[in-house]
């Protein structure tokens, strides 16, 4: 009996908690006229690879939308740590496409699965590149048709690299977060965390190349309210 009431009193808690949880939305923005990107010469030139296009691929590091909305940019709470469910979490996927990687930004959390798929018809390798020390360097090739690749990351980390050495253009960069309160803009900008509890915290926004070491926002969240951040970040 006492085992029952005390899972009663766990559910009803959590579920408080989730009822005053509330969500973080916002729109990141670009100020300033980006780089051109640049032609991916080599991989045109490839005599595999090239047959996927018939113009010339170009880099992406740029996405900004017509109002200058900026797509790519990880959103997540700051010194927030210990509190990952990436255990639990279902995994996610980067794919190997036309001789490049999709997503080439992607945000995943502490020990949350990561699968990397070949769904090209040539060899690839995967050659992950961290920085931090909780996470190990691996290399592994990849043949067409050949399972998934499974990895996993322990330390936080922001823009761990993954490459291909095979086709030294393919990179990939993933920020591991140690909690789930993050998100990526996408083509619109715009991004939502959701399920933050109440409380006062600091928001920062990460973009490669516009704002790698992050812009960072003191916010409130409210329960039951929910909380509204934009961003701009200017051309570097």
């Amino acid at each position: 009996m006492k085992t029952h009431s005390f899972i009663l009193v766990a559910g009803f808690a959590a579920f408080l908690q989730a009822a005053a949880a509330a969500d973080i939305t916002g729109t990141v923005t670009l100020n300033g006229t980006p780089p051109p990107e640049r032609a991916i010469t080599p991989l045109k030139d490839d005599p595999t690879c090239g047959k996927f296009y018939t113009e010339m691929p170009t880099t992406h590091f740029f996405v900004v939308g017509p109002n200058k909305e900026l797509a790519d940019v990880i959103v997540m709470l700051k010194g927030v740590s210990g509190k990952s469910t990436g255990a639990s979490a279902p995994p996610a996927v980067i794919d190997q496409k036309g001789c490049l990687y999709g997503p080439q930004i992607l945000a995943i959390q502490t020990n949350q699965k990561l699968l990397v798929r070949n769904s090209d018809p040539v060899l690839h390798n995967v050659h992950v590149t961290p920085a931090a020390s909780g996470n190990k360097e691996e290399n592994q090739a990849q043949m067409p048709g050949s399972p998934d690749l499974t990895f996993t990351f322990p330390a936080a980390e922001n823009f761990l690299r993954v490459k291909c050495d095979v086709h030294p253009w393919m990179f990939a960069w993933i920020t591991v977060v140690d909690s789930p309160y993050f998100a990526v803009t996408g083509k619109d900008g715009t991004f939502k965390i959701s399920n933050v509890p109440p409380g006062k915290y600091t928001l920062t926004a990460l973009h490669r190349k516009a704002a790698p070491t992050g812009m960072d926002k003191d916010i409130e969240v409210k329960e039951g309210e929910t909380a509204k951040v934009d961003f701009t970040l200017e051309v570097k």
